[in-house]
C-alpha cells in the first residue's frame, strides 16, 4: 500500500479519496470499498478491471507471456519439477525440501482410493453420461463422506481436505471414463506416481499386468503441472466465491468443476481436436488456413486471451508432444501429420505472425491426449484434475484471511422502479 490516493469528482460538490494498493509485480489497484458510503458502487461486467482478491499464489504477464507459480517461471517448473511438487509449492508456498517431498507424496498416496458407497454412486448415472456432469456430482458427494471438512478453521482439518481431494480426483476421473465405458474400476496402486496411477486406472484390465510407459507419464504429469493454476479464471473466481461463504472444500471444488466444463473455459483442447476432425487430411490445410483468413473458419488451439504475444507453456509442451509421438510411433499418423502442418503455417505465415496466432498449451495438449488414448470426451476432466490443486491452493488462501468476507457482487439496476398489484382480471397481456 502507497500514501497515493486517486480522486473521484462526482459533479456535485463531493470528492472521494481512493487510496492505491502497490502490487509487488504487475497492476497496482485502487480501493474502491468506500465508494459505498457515497452511494456510488462500481461497474465492471465480468470484472476484467476488478481485483477480487489479494493473493500471493500466481502471476501471469500476459503482454510479455510470463507465467510463474510462486515466483518461479513456469519454464524451471516444467523441466526440473512434477505436479505434486508444483503443487506443494503452491499450496505453501515454497519447494519441498526432500523430507518434505517424500511426506506430501505418501500421503497423497495413502488416500486415493474411494469410499465403497461413494462407488455405488456411479450407478446412478446413465452409461452415456458425460464425464463433466459426472465428475461434478461425485465431488460434491465425496462432501457427505467427510463432513470434518467443514471445520475449515482448523489447519489439521484444511491440511486433510487438501490431502485428500488431490488425491483422490484422479481416481474419480478414470472411474468416470470406465464407467461410461462399461469396464470394470481399477483401483490404484501404491507403488505408482501420480501420472502413472491415473494411466494405469484408466487403461489396465484385471486381465494382465499393464505397464505404464515412462515417457506417457512424464508427458501427463508435465500437462497437470502446467494447468495446475491460472491466477483468477472463472472456475477460481467460482471456487473462491463459493468457498467464502464457508461451504465445505469439496463444494467448493464442485463448483470449480462445473464451471470448468463451460466451453468457454476448460473445452479449449477439446475444440482443437473438433477442429481437426473438420479439416479431415493434411491436404485440406492450406484452404483451411484461407478460410480463417476471410473469416468463414474459427481456428482453436491459436492465440490465447491473456497472453499477447505467446504462451510460455505452449515451447514446453510442443517438445513433450514430439517426444510422445515419436514414442508411441504416431509420427506418420494421418491426424497427427495434419496437426503438424498446421502447426507448420501458423509458425511461418505472416498472417498468423501479425495477428498473433501462435500456438498455444490447449493445441499440444488435445494432440497428446488424443495420442495416448484418452477420448476427447475426458479431456475437460483431465484439466479439472490438474486444476484441482490450484483451487484448493486460492481457497485455502481465502479461507485464512484475517478479514475474510462472503463473496457480494453489487449491480446496476435497470428494472421498473415501482408498480401496484393488478388482480388477474384486469391484466392485459405483455408484449
Amino acid at each position: 500500500m502507497t500514501d497515493k490516493v486517486v480522486k473521484i469528482d462526482f459533479g456535485d460538490g463531493r470528492v472521494a479519496e481512493m487510496p492505491i494498493f502497490k502490487a509487488t509485480i504487475g497492476e497496482d489497484v485502487i480501493d474502491m470499498r468506500g465508494l459505498g458510503k457515497y452511494g456510488m458502487w462500481s461497474y465492471d461486467p465480468g470484472f476484467l478491471s476488478t481485483a477480487a482478491c489479494e493473493s500471493k499464489i500466481t502471476y501471469i504477464d500476459g503482454e510479455k507471456g510470463q507465467l510463474s507459480y510462486r515466483g518461479y517461471p513456469i519454464e524451471q517448473l516444467a523441466l526440473h519439477s512434477t505436479h505434486l511438487e508444483g503443487a506443494y509449492l503452491l499450496l505453501y508456498g515454497e519447494l519441498p525440501t526432500k523430507a518434505q517431498k517424500e511426506e506430501f507424496e505418501k500421503s497423497v498416496i495413502n488416500h486415493t482410493m474411494l469410499n465403497d458407497q461413494l462407488i455405488s454412486v456411479f450407478k446412478g448415472f446413465g452409461r452415456d453420461a458425460h464425464p463433466m456432469a459426472m465428475m461434478t456430482g461425485i465431488v460434491g458427494a465425496l462432501a457427505a463422506f467427510y463432513p470434518d471438512a467443514f471445520d475449515f478453521k482448523s489447519e489439521e482439518h484444511r491440511k486433510i481436505s487438501i490431502i485428500r481431494l488431490i488425491a483422490k480426483m484422479p481416481t474419480v476421473a478414470a472411474y468416470c471414463y470406465r464407467y461410461t465405458q462399461g469396464l470394470p474400476f481399477m483401483s490404484p496402486l501404491n507403488k505408482l506416481s501420480y501420472a502413472e496411477n491415473f494411466l494405469h486406472m484408466m487403461f489396465a484390465t484385471p486381465c494382465e499386468e499393464y505397464v505404464v510407459n515412462p515417457v506417457i507419464a512424464r508427458a501427463f504429469d508435465r500437462i497437470l503441472l502446467l494447468h495446475a493454476d491460472h491466477e483468477q479464471n472463472a472456475s477460481t473466481s467460482a471456487v473462491r466465491l463459493a468457498g467464502s461463504s464457508g461451504t465445505h472444500p469439496f463444494s467448493a471444488v464442485a463448483a470449480g468443476v462445473a464451471c470448468l466444463w463451460g466451453p468457454s473455459h476448460g473445452g479449449a483442447n477439446e475444440a482443437v481436436l473438433k477442429m481437426l476432425d473438420e479439416i479431415g487430411d493434411e491436404s485440406n490445410v492450406d484452404a483451411y488456413v484461407a478460410g480463417v483468413k476471410t473469416k468463414k473458419y474459427r481456428l482453436m488451439g491459436f492465440g490465447h486471451r491473456v497472453y499477447k504475444n505467446n504462451d510460455p507453456r505452449a515451447k514446453i509442451i510442443r517438445e513433450t508432444c514430439y517426444e510422445v509421438l515419436d514414442v508411441l510411433g504416431k509420427n506418420d499418423d494421418p491426424l497427427f501429420k495434419l496437426a503438424m502442418k498446421l502447426e507448420k503455417v501458423a509458425l511461418s505465415d505472416p498472417y498468423f505472425i501479425d495477428h498473433k496466432l501462435y500456438p498455444n498449451v490447449d493445441f499440444y495438449s488435445g494432440i497428446i491426449l488424443k495420442a495416448i488414448g484418452i477420448p476427447v470426451s475426458m479431456f475437460t476432466a483431465i484439466f479439472a484434475l490438474a486444476r484441482t490443486v490450484g483451487w484448493l491452493s486460492q481457497w485455502q488462501e481465502m479461507i485464512t484471511e484475517k478479514d475474510l468476507k462472503i463473496s457480494r457482487p453489487r449491480q446496476l439496476y435497470t428494472g421498473y422502479t415501482a408498480r401496484d398489484y393488478v388482480s388477474i382480471d384486469k391484466r392485459v397481456a405483455g408484449v
